[in-house]
């Protein structure tokens, strides 16, 4: 595959157009917003940028790495899968890995290959989007650019709906992530499962007091 053609493939699979639903949910950040501990573009920036760098966001790029590297094995894929959903702490994010994760995998049968019949079902989200790009043979560091850029531009637009603030800073949020999405994935993109581990106990709190909500718009 030319560097052309993976920018294409990653383009189209990190869009928030590509049907996976992931506008329904939110990671928890909902239940920040509801309880005013992100409230306007810095404590935005803020609750997505700690998740990048210690929380489950960083844990779901080395996921994505680690089914990259063992697309070609299912057994290690399937166990890549039980240690994603092992290691996800609410029961709505537990959902959320899994309907958008066999969502991207149907949507992603467009493009035939034999690691559709090698990945676990269900499928946790960031496990089918690593093991289809590394089967694609993208490499590593492209994919997480494109990855957690999704997963950025997912959360900015829960702010934008919830908080609410505008598209512009919205958008101000996204450049000033750009740098450190760059080098998260340059760092990771040799990380191992050694490097596992999350401190971003607010986030993950957060997702699980939100089914608790009174309102709820999201689905996690």
């Amino acid at each position: 595959m030319t560097e052309a053609q993976a920018l294409q493939r990653l383009l189209a699979w990190a869009s928030p157009a590509f049907p996976i639903g992931a506008f329904a949910y939110s990671a928890g950040q909902e239940t920040a917003i509801a309880q005013h501990r992100v409230r306007d573009s810095q404590t935005a920036e803020n609750w997505i940028k700690g998740n990048l760098q210690s929380g489950a966001a960083r844990n779901d790029a080395i996921l994505a790495v680690a089914a990259s590297r063992e697309q070609g094995n299912a057994d290690a894929l399937g166990k890549l899968a039980d240690l994603c959903l092992a290691l996800t702490p609410a029961r709505e994010r537990h959902d959320e890995m899994l309907v958008t994760g066999d969502a991207f995998v149907a949507a992603a049968r467009a493009w035939p290959d034999p690691v559709h019949r090698r990945l676990p079902s269900p499928c946790p989200y960031p496990v089918a989007f690593g093991a289809i790009a590394g089967a694609a043979g993208i490499a590593a560091e492209a994919m997480l650019v494109a990855f957690l850029t999704a997963y950025v531009q997912a959360q900015i637009s829960v702010a934008i709906r919830l908080i609410p603030i505008g598209q512009t800073e919205g958008l101000a949020i996204l450049a000033a992530l750009e740098p450190l999405i760059a080098e998260t994935a340059s760092s990771l993109a040799r990380a191992t499962l050694d490097e596992l581990g999350s401190i971003a106990y607010a986030a993950d709190i957060a997702a699980i007091a939100h089914e608790m909500l009174p309102t709820r718009i999201f689905r996690s």
